[in-house]
């Protein structure tokens, strides 16, 4: 019996100097996650038959959802509770009250919008981020802009200021500065700091083909959670 005890201690060593030896080339391992007990929204903006800023066939609502998708994948490997308002390429009806019809595309849209309030107001986040793409007749154009509500929560230009300082930093492919803007509806009725990202141009041709790229589309993500972790850095309570 002595034998076995010693034979199952060594082999329960092994095992966790295994486990140990893997969870350590994990970074994570060893340090704490920065966003972990934090609740955060993000909303892919537009979808299905709305499909916001359009250019040939590159369309709004497939950016929007892309990068969402990599900031919410990013936002949970740093600890942060993520709720989506959609997670498919249809609008948030589609996915939360597909039993609902409309008579006129301009009535599906607003309520829509009303159902991403609620959604939104539900789920009680300690932050709203609401990720969109811009589309104008000129191609000059370009870079990515934050903004926040002029009559909203305070802390929402804090924040919408943290992620535009951490796309400039990281892309350095823009000086535009965070602003403050009246005519967003989410960002009008949210009671907790939200920001709205337009990330860039697709009627600019250089930065059409950035925001449809992969690879940029991650960098974009990885500069967006950069900037929220920097929110809570300096507005820990």
């Amino acid at each position: 019996m002595k034998r076995w005890l010693i034979l199952g201690t060594i082999l329960l060593c092994c095992i966790l100097f295994v486990v140990y030896g893997v969870k350590a080339s994990d970074r994570g391992f060893f340090i704490a996650e920065t966003l972990g007990g934090v609740k955060i929204v993000v909303d892919a903006g537009h979808g299905g038959i709305d499909g916001g800023a359009s250019k040939g066939d590159i369309i709004e609502r497939d950016i929007t959802l892309a990068i969402a998708q990599k900031v919410e994948k990013r936002l949970k490997k740093k600890g942060a509770t993520v709720f989506m308002t959609r997670s498919k390429s249809g609008d948030v009806i589609a996915e939360h009250a597909s039993d609902q019809t409309y008579n006129t595309l301009r009535e599906r849209k607003k309520e829509d919008i009303f159902l991403r309030e609620r959604l939104v107001a539900k789920q009680k986040p300690d932050l709203f981020i609401t990720i969109h793409a811009n589309a104008i007749p000129e191609t000059k154009w370009r870079g990515a802009q934050v903004f926040y509500h002029a009559n909203g929560h305070p802390g929402g230009e804090f924040l919408a200021k943290e992620i535009q300082s951490s796309i400039r930093e990281n892309l350095k492919n823009t000086k535009r500065e965070a602003l403050s803007i009246k005519q967003v509806y989410l960002l009008k009725k949210a009671t907790m700091p939200s920001a709205l990202i337009e990330t860039g141009f697709i009627s600019n041709p250089e930065e059409q083909k950035l925001l449809t790229s992969p690879k940029y589309q991650d960098q974009m993500a990885d500069a967006i959670v950069q900037g929220i972790e920097q929110y809570f850095e300096i507005n820990i309570e």
